[in-house]
């Protein structure tokens, strides 16, 4: 992600501090209280993560910690000097911090009963003739009742096949995790003669402590590393057990065919305002619509992050409404909230409800009243257009209602062929499907050399009544060079032919820092910045983007990542990363998948763009 740039969004518009989205806001102290209390919970485990793990690195902490708990003492809840104790408190002070109800009743049932057995055992000597038992009884009775305190706080629900995913999860991992620890065991094992079920044993004990608690197991004597490595994939193990308790659910509902059909009527009312409106009828996108229905945030849920892309479709005066619905929606599920591609009118209301913005790059829209190949500024552009015309080539542009079906299907057809990579790229700035009945209005401009052979094709969908934005852009590698920049020039100089004014070239990230870190006098941070930039562009196209469209002497209009907390920004870069089709995780086994369910309607595999 890039470094934080300060954002234009005007300041003299202040961000509601005021109750979450969907949280119905109790004056006074209690709701403070509250929230304070569920802050204290996250703490308290963050705490015993650190002393967990000082305890596993300390061998004097470590003694003590088991000492305390084998003898006459015991320690508070999750202090057990483990690294099963240790990844189960960082999980949970994950899963806390993002109100979880399912941690929150984890939680009260381990440390819950643990509380009652304390007491009891306080009753009784020698247990309450140690000070250390009365402080461990007394912070964890203080764990609880900051449970109980801050019980509705806690109101993010999780997924409904989260329980069959865990069994899955945990069968294989501890089949898998105790095979290996036990042949490790057994290979480190100083004392000849151990059966089959001490080594299990031991390894099993091990899982749960490095301390003295597996010494009892008087066959079987490990070195230390080899106790580590144990209770390390055990760790693991359960973390990954954790993980699928209690991961944020995934989007339920994609786009129904009622809903696409709204946000149409939404689009021929109001599609004018965001030339990234058309691409909200994605299919695999969700969508919230405000209380009125004359607006809409459609999102995709990648990764537990709610993932909007553009501005709110509809009325500008019911946006706070259908924001207000999106936010409340992932409240409520745990998802962190993030918008890709924002423009500014929509940055500064998304700003209002609470979310920060952080300037990603630039769109290229050429205005086709301004635009003209005359002048010394498009001697490059007006030359590649005339050698690639002299070449042969010749460009078709027709609307997609206007192309035959036979037809439609080899254009289809050649643009998978020509894709570049077995993967479909897009989410905020492409269609994801091409040729589909339903986007008559789009354009196509196909390509063909001075032999009538088809090279390269390219699509726009509608941007209003007026305007096009570009939505994929394909070419056969062994065409002309310059035939996107030919395709291009010719659709600027015939667009009168369809009542088209403007037109929504590629997005160029980060493009004023390659504009302002080339020019005199600018600062040693900006051009490092620019420095690190273009060495990734040899990979990613960064600064290539840039330079391709700054031909065509665009007006340049800056889009916004918009979220609520910088420490979601990571997640919302791999969330954005894996949406736009860059990262592709490993898929799950078919037992765990979920089907599609039928409110949704399957979305069509064909190309989109990368823009």
């Amino acid at each position: 992600m890039p470094a934080r740039q300060s954002s234009p969004i005007p300041p003299q518009v202040p961000a509601q501090r005021g109750p979450r989205p969907g949280i119905p806001f109790l004056p006074g102290g209690d709701d403070r209280l509250r929230k304070r209390a569920a802050a204290a919970t996250v703490w308290y485990l963050r705490l015993q993560v650190v002393l967990n793990v000082a305890a596993v690195l300390s061998l004097p902490f470590r003694e003590e910690v088991h000492e305390h708990n084998v003898g006459d003492f015991f320690t508070p809840y999750l202090a057990t000097a483990g690294l099963v104790s240790a990844a189960l408190a960082l999980f949970l002070a994950v899963v806390m911090r993002r109100r979880k109800r399912a941690a929150w009743v984890f939680n009260l049932i381990l440390a819950g009963p643990l509380l009652c057995l304390y007491v009891v055992a306080l009753t009784r000597a020698p247990y309450r003739d140690h000070v250390f038992n009365w402080l461990s009884t007394a912070l964890t009775g203080l764990f609880v009742a900051a449970l109980l305190l801050a019980r509705r706080e806690f109101d993010a629900v999780g997924d409904r096949s989260n329980p069959r995913l865990a069994l899955v999860v945990g069968t294989v991992g501890a089949l898998v995790s105790a095979s290996i620890g036990t042949l490790l065991v057994h290979a480190t094992n100083t004392r000849p003669g151990a059966a089959l079920k001490d080594e299990i044993a031991y390894t099993l004990l091990r899982g749960i402590s490095v301390g003295p608690l597996a010494d009892r197991v008087d066959a079987v004597h490990a070195p230390r590393w080899a106790d580590v490595v144990v209770n390390v994939l055990i760790a693991a193990t359960f973390l990954l057990v954790l993980y699928a308790c209690f991961r944020a659910p995934r989007g339920e509902c994609l786009l129904a065919p009622d809903d696409e059909h709204r946000l149409r009527e939404l689009l021929d009312r109001h599609g004018d305002r965001d030339s990234l409106g058309y691409f909200a009828l994605r299919r695999d996108k969700a969508v919230m619509f405000s209380p009125s229905g004359k607006a809409a945030v459609t999102y995709r849920v990648v990764g537990g992050v709610s993932l909007a892309s553009g501005d709110p479709i509809g009325d500008p005066e019911a946006w706070p409404g259908a924001i207000d619905a999106w936010l409340a929606e992932a409240r409520r599920h745990a998802w962190a909230p993030a918008v890709m591609g924002a423009s500014e009118e929509a940055g500064t209301v998304y700003a209002r409800h609470g979310l920060d913005a952080l300037e990603l790059g630039d769109e290229a829209i050429v205005d086709l009243s301004d635009f003209t190949l005359e002048g010394r500024a498009m001697r490059v552009v007006r030359q590649a257009h005339n050698r690639v015309r002299r070449a042969g080539y010749t460009v078709r542009i027709r609307r997609h209602e206007d192309i035959p079906d036979e037809e439609m299907a080899l254009l289809v057809d050649r643009a998978d062929r020509w894709r570049d990579g077995a993967t479909e790229r897009g989410f905020s700035m492409a269609l994801g499907r091409l040729g589909d009945p339903a986007d008559g209005r789009c354009v196509m401009l196909e390509c063909r050399d001075a032999e009538d052979v088809p090279r390269a094709l390219l699509s726009f969908v509608p941007w209003g009544e007026a305007g096009l934005s570009l939505d994929l852009m394909r070419r056969d590698r062994d065409g002309e060079n310059g035939l996107m920049e030919y395709m291009v020039v010719e659709l600027l100089l015939r667009a009168e032919e369809l009542g088209v004014r403007r037109v929504s070239l590629n997005f160029a990230m980060f493009r004023s820092v390659f504009e302002r870190g080339s020019r005199l006098g600018a600062g040693p941070v900006l051009r490092l910045w620019r420095s690190v930039l273009t060495f990734f562009s040899r990979w990613w196209q960064i600064e290539s983007l840039y330079r391709a469209n700054a031909k065509y002497r665009p007006v340049w209009e800056p889009r916004f990542l918009l979220f609520a907390k910088s420490s979601d920004i990571p997640r919302i870069g791999l969330a954005s990363a894996r949406a736009e089709g860059f990262l592709a995780p490993p898929s799950l086994p078919a037992l765990t998948r979920r089907r599609q369910p039928a409110c949704a309607e399957p979305a069509a595999t064909e190309p989109s763009r990368t823009r």
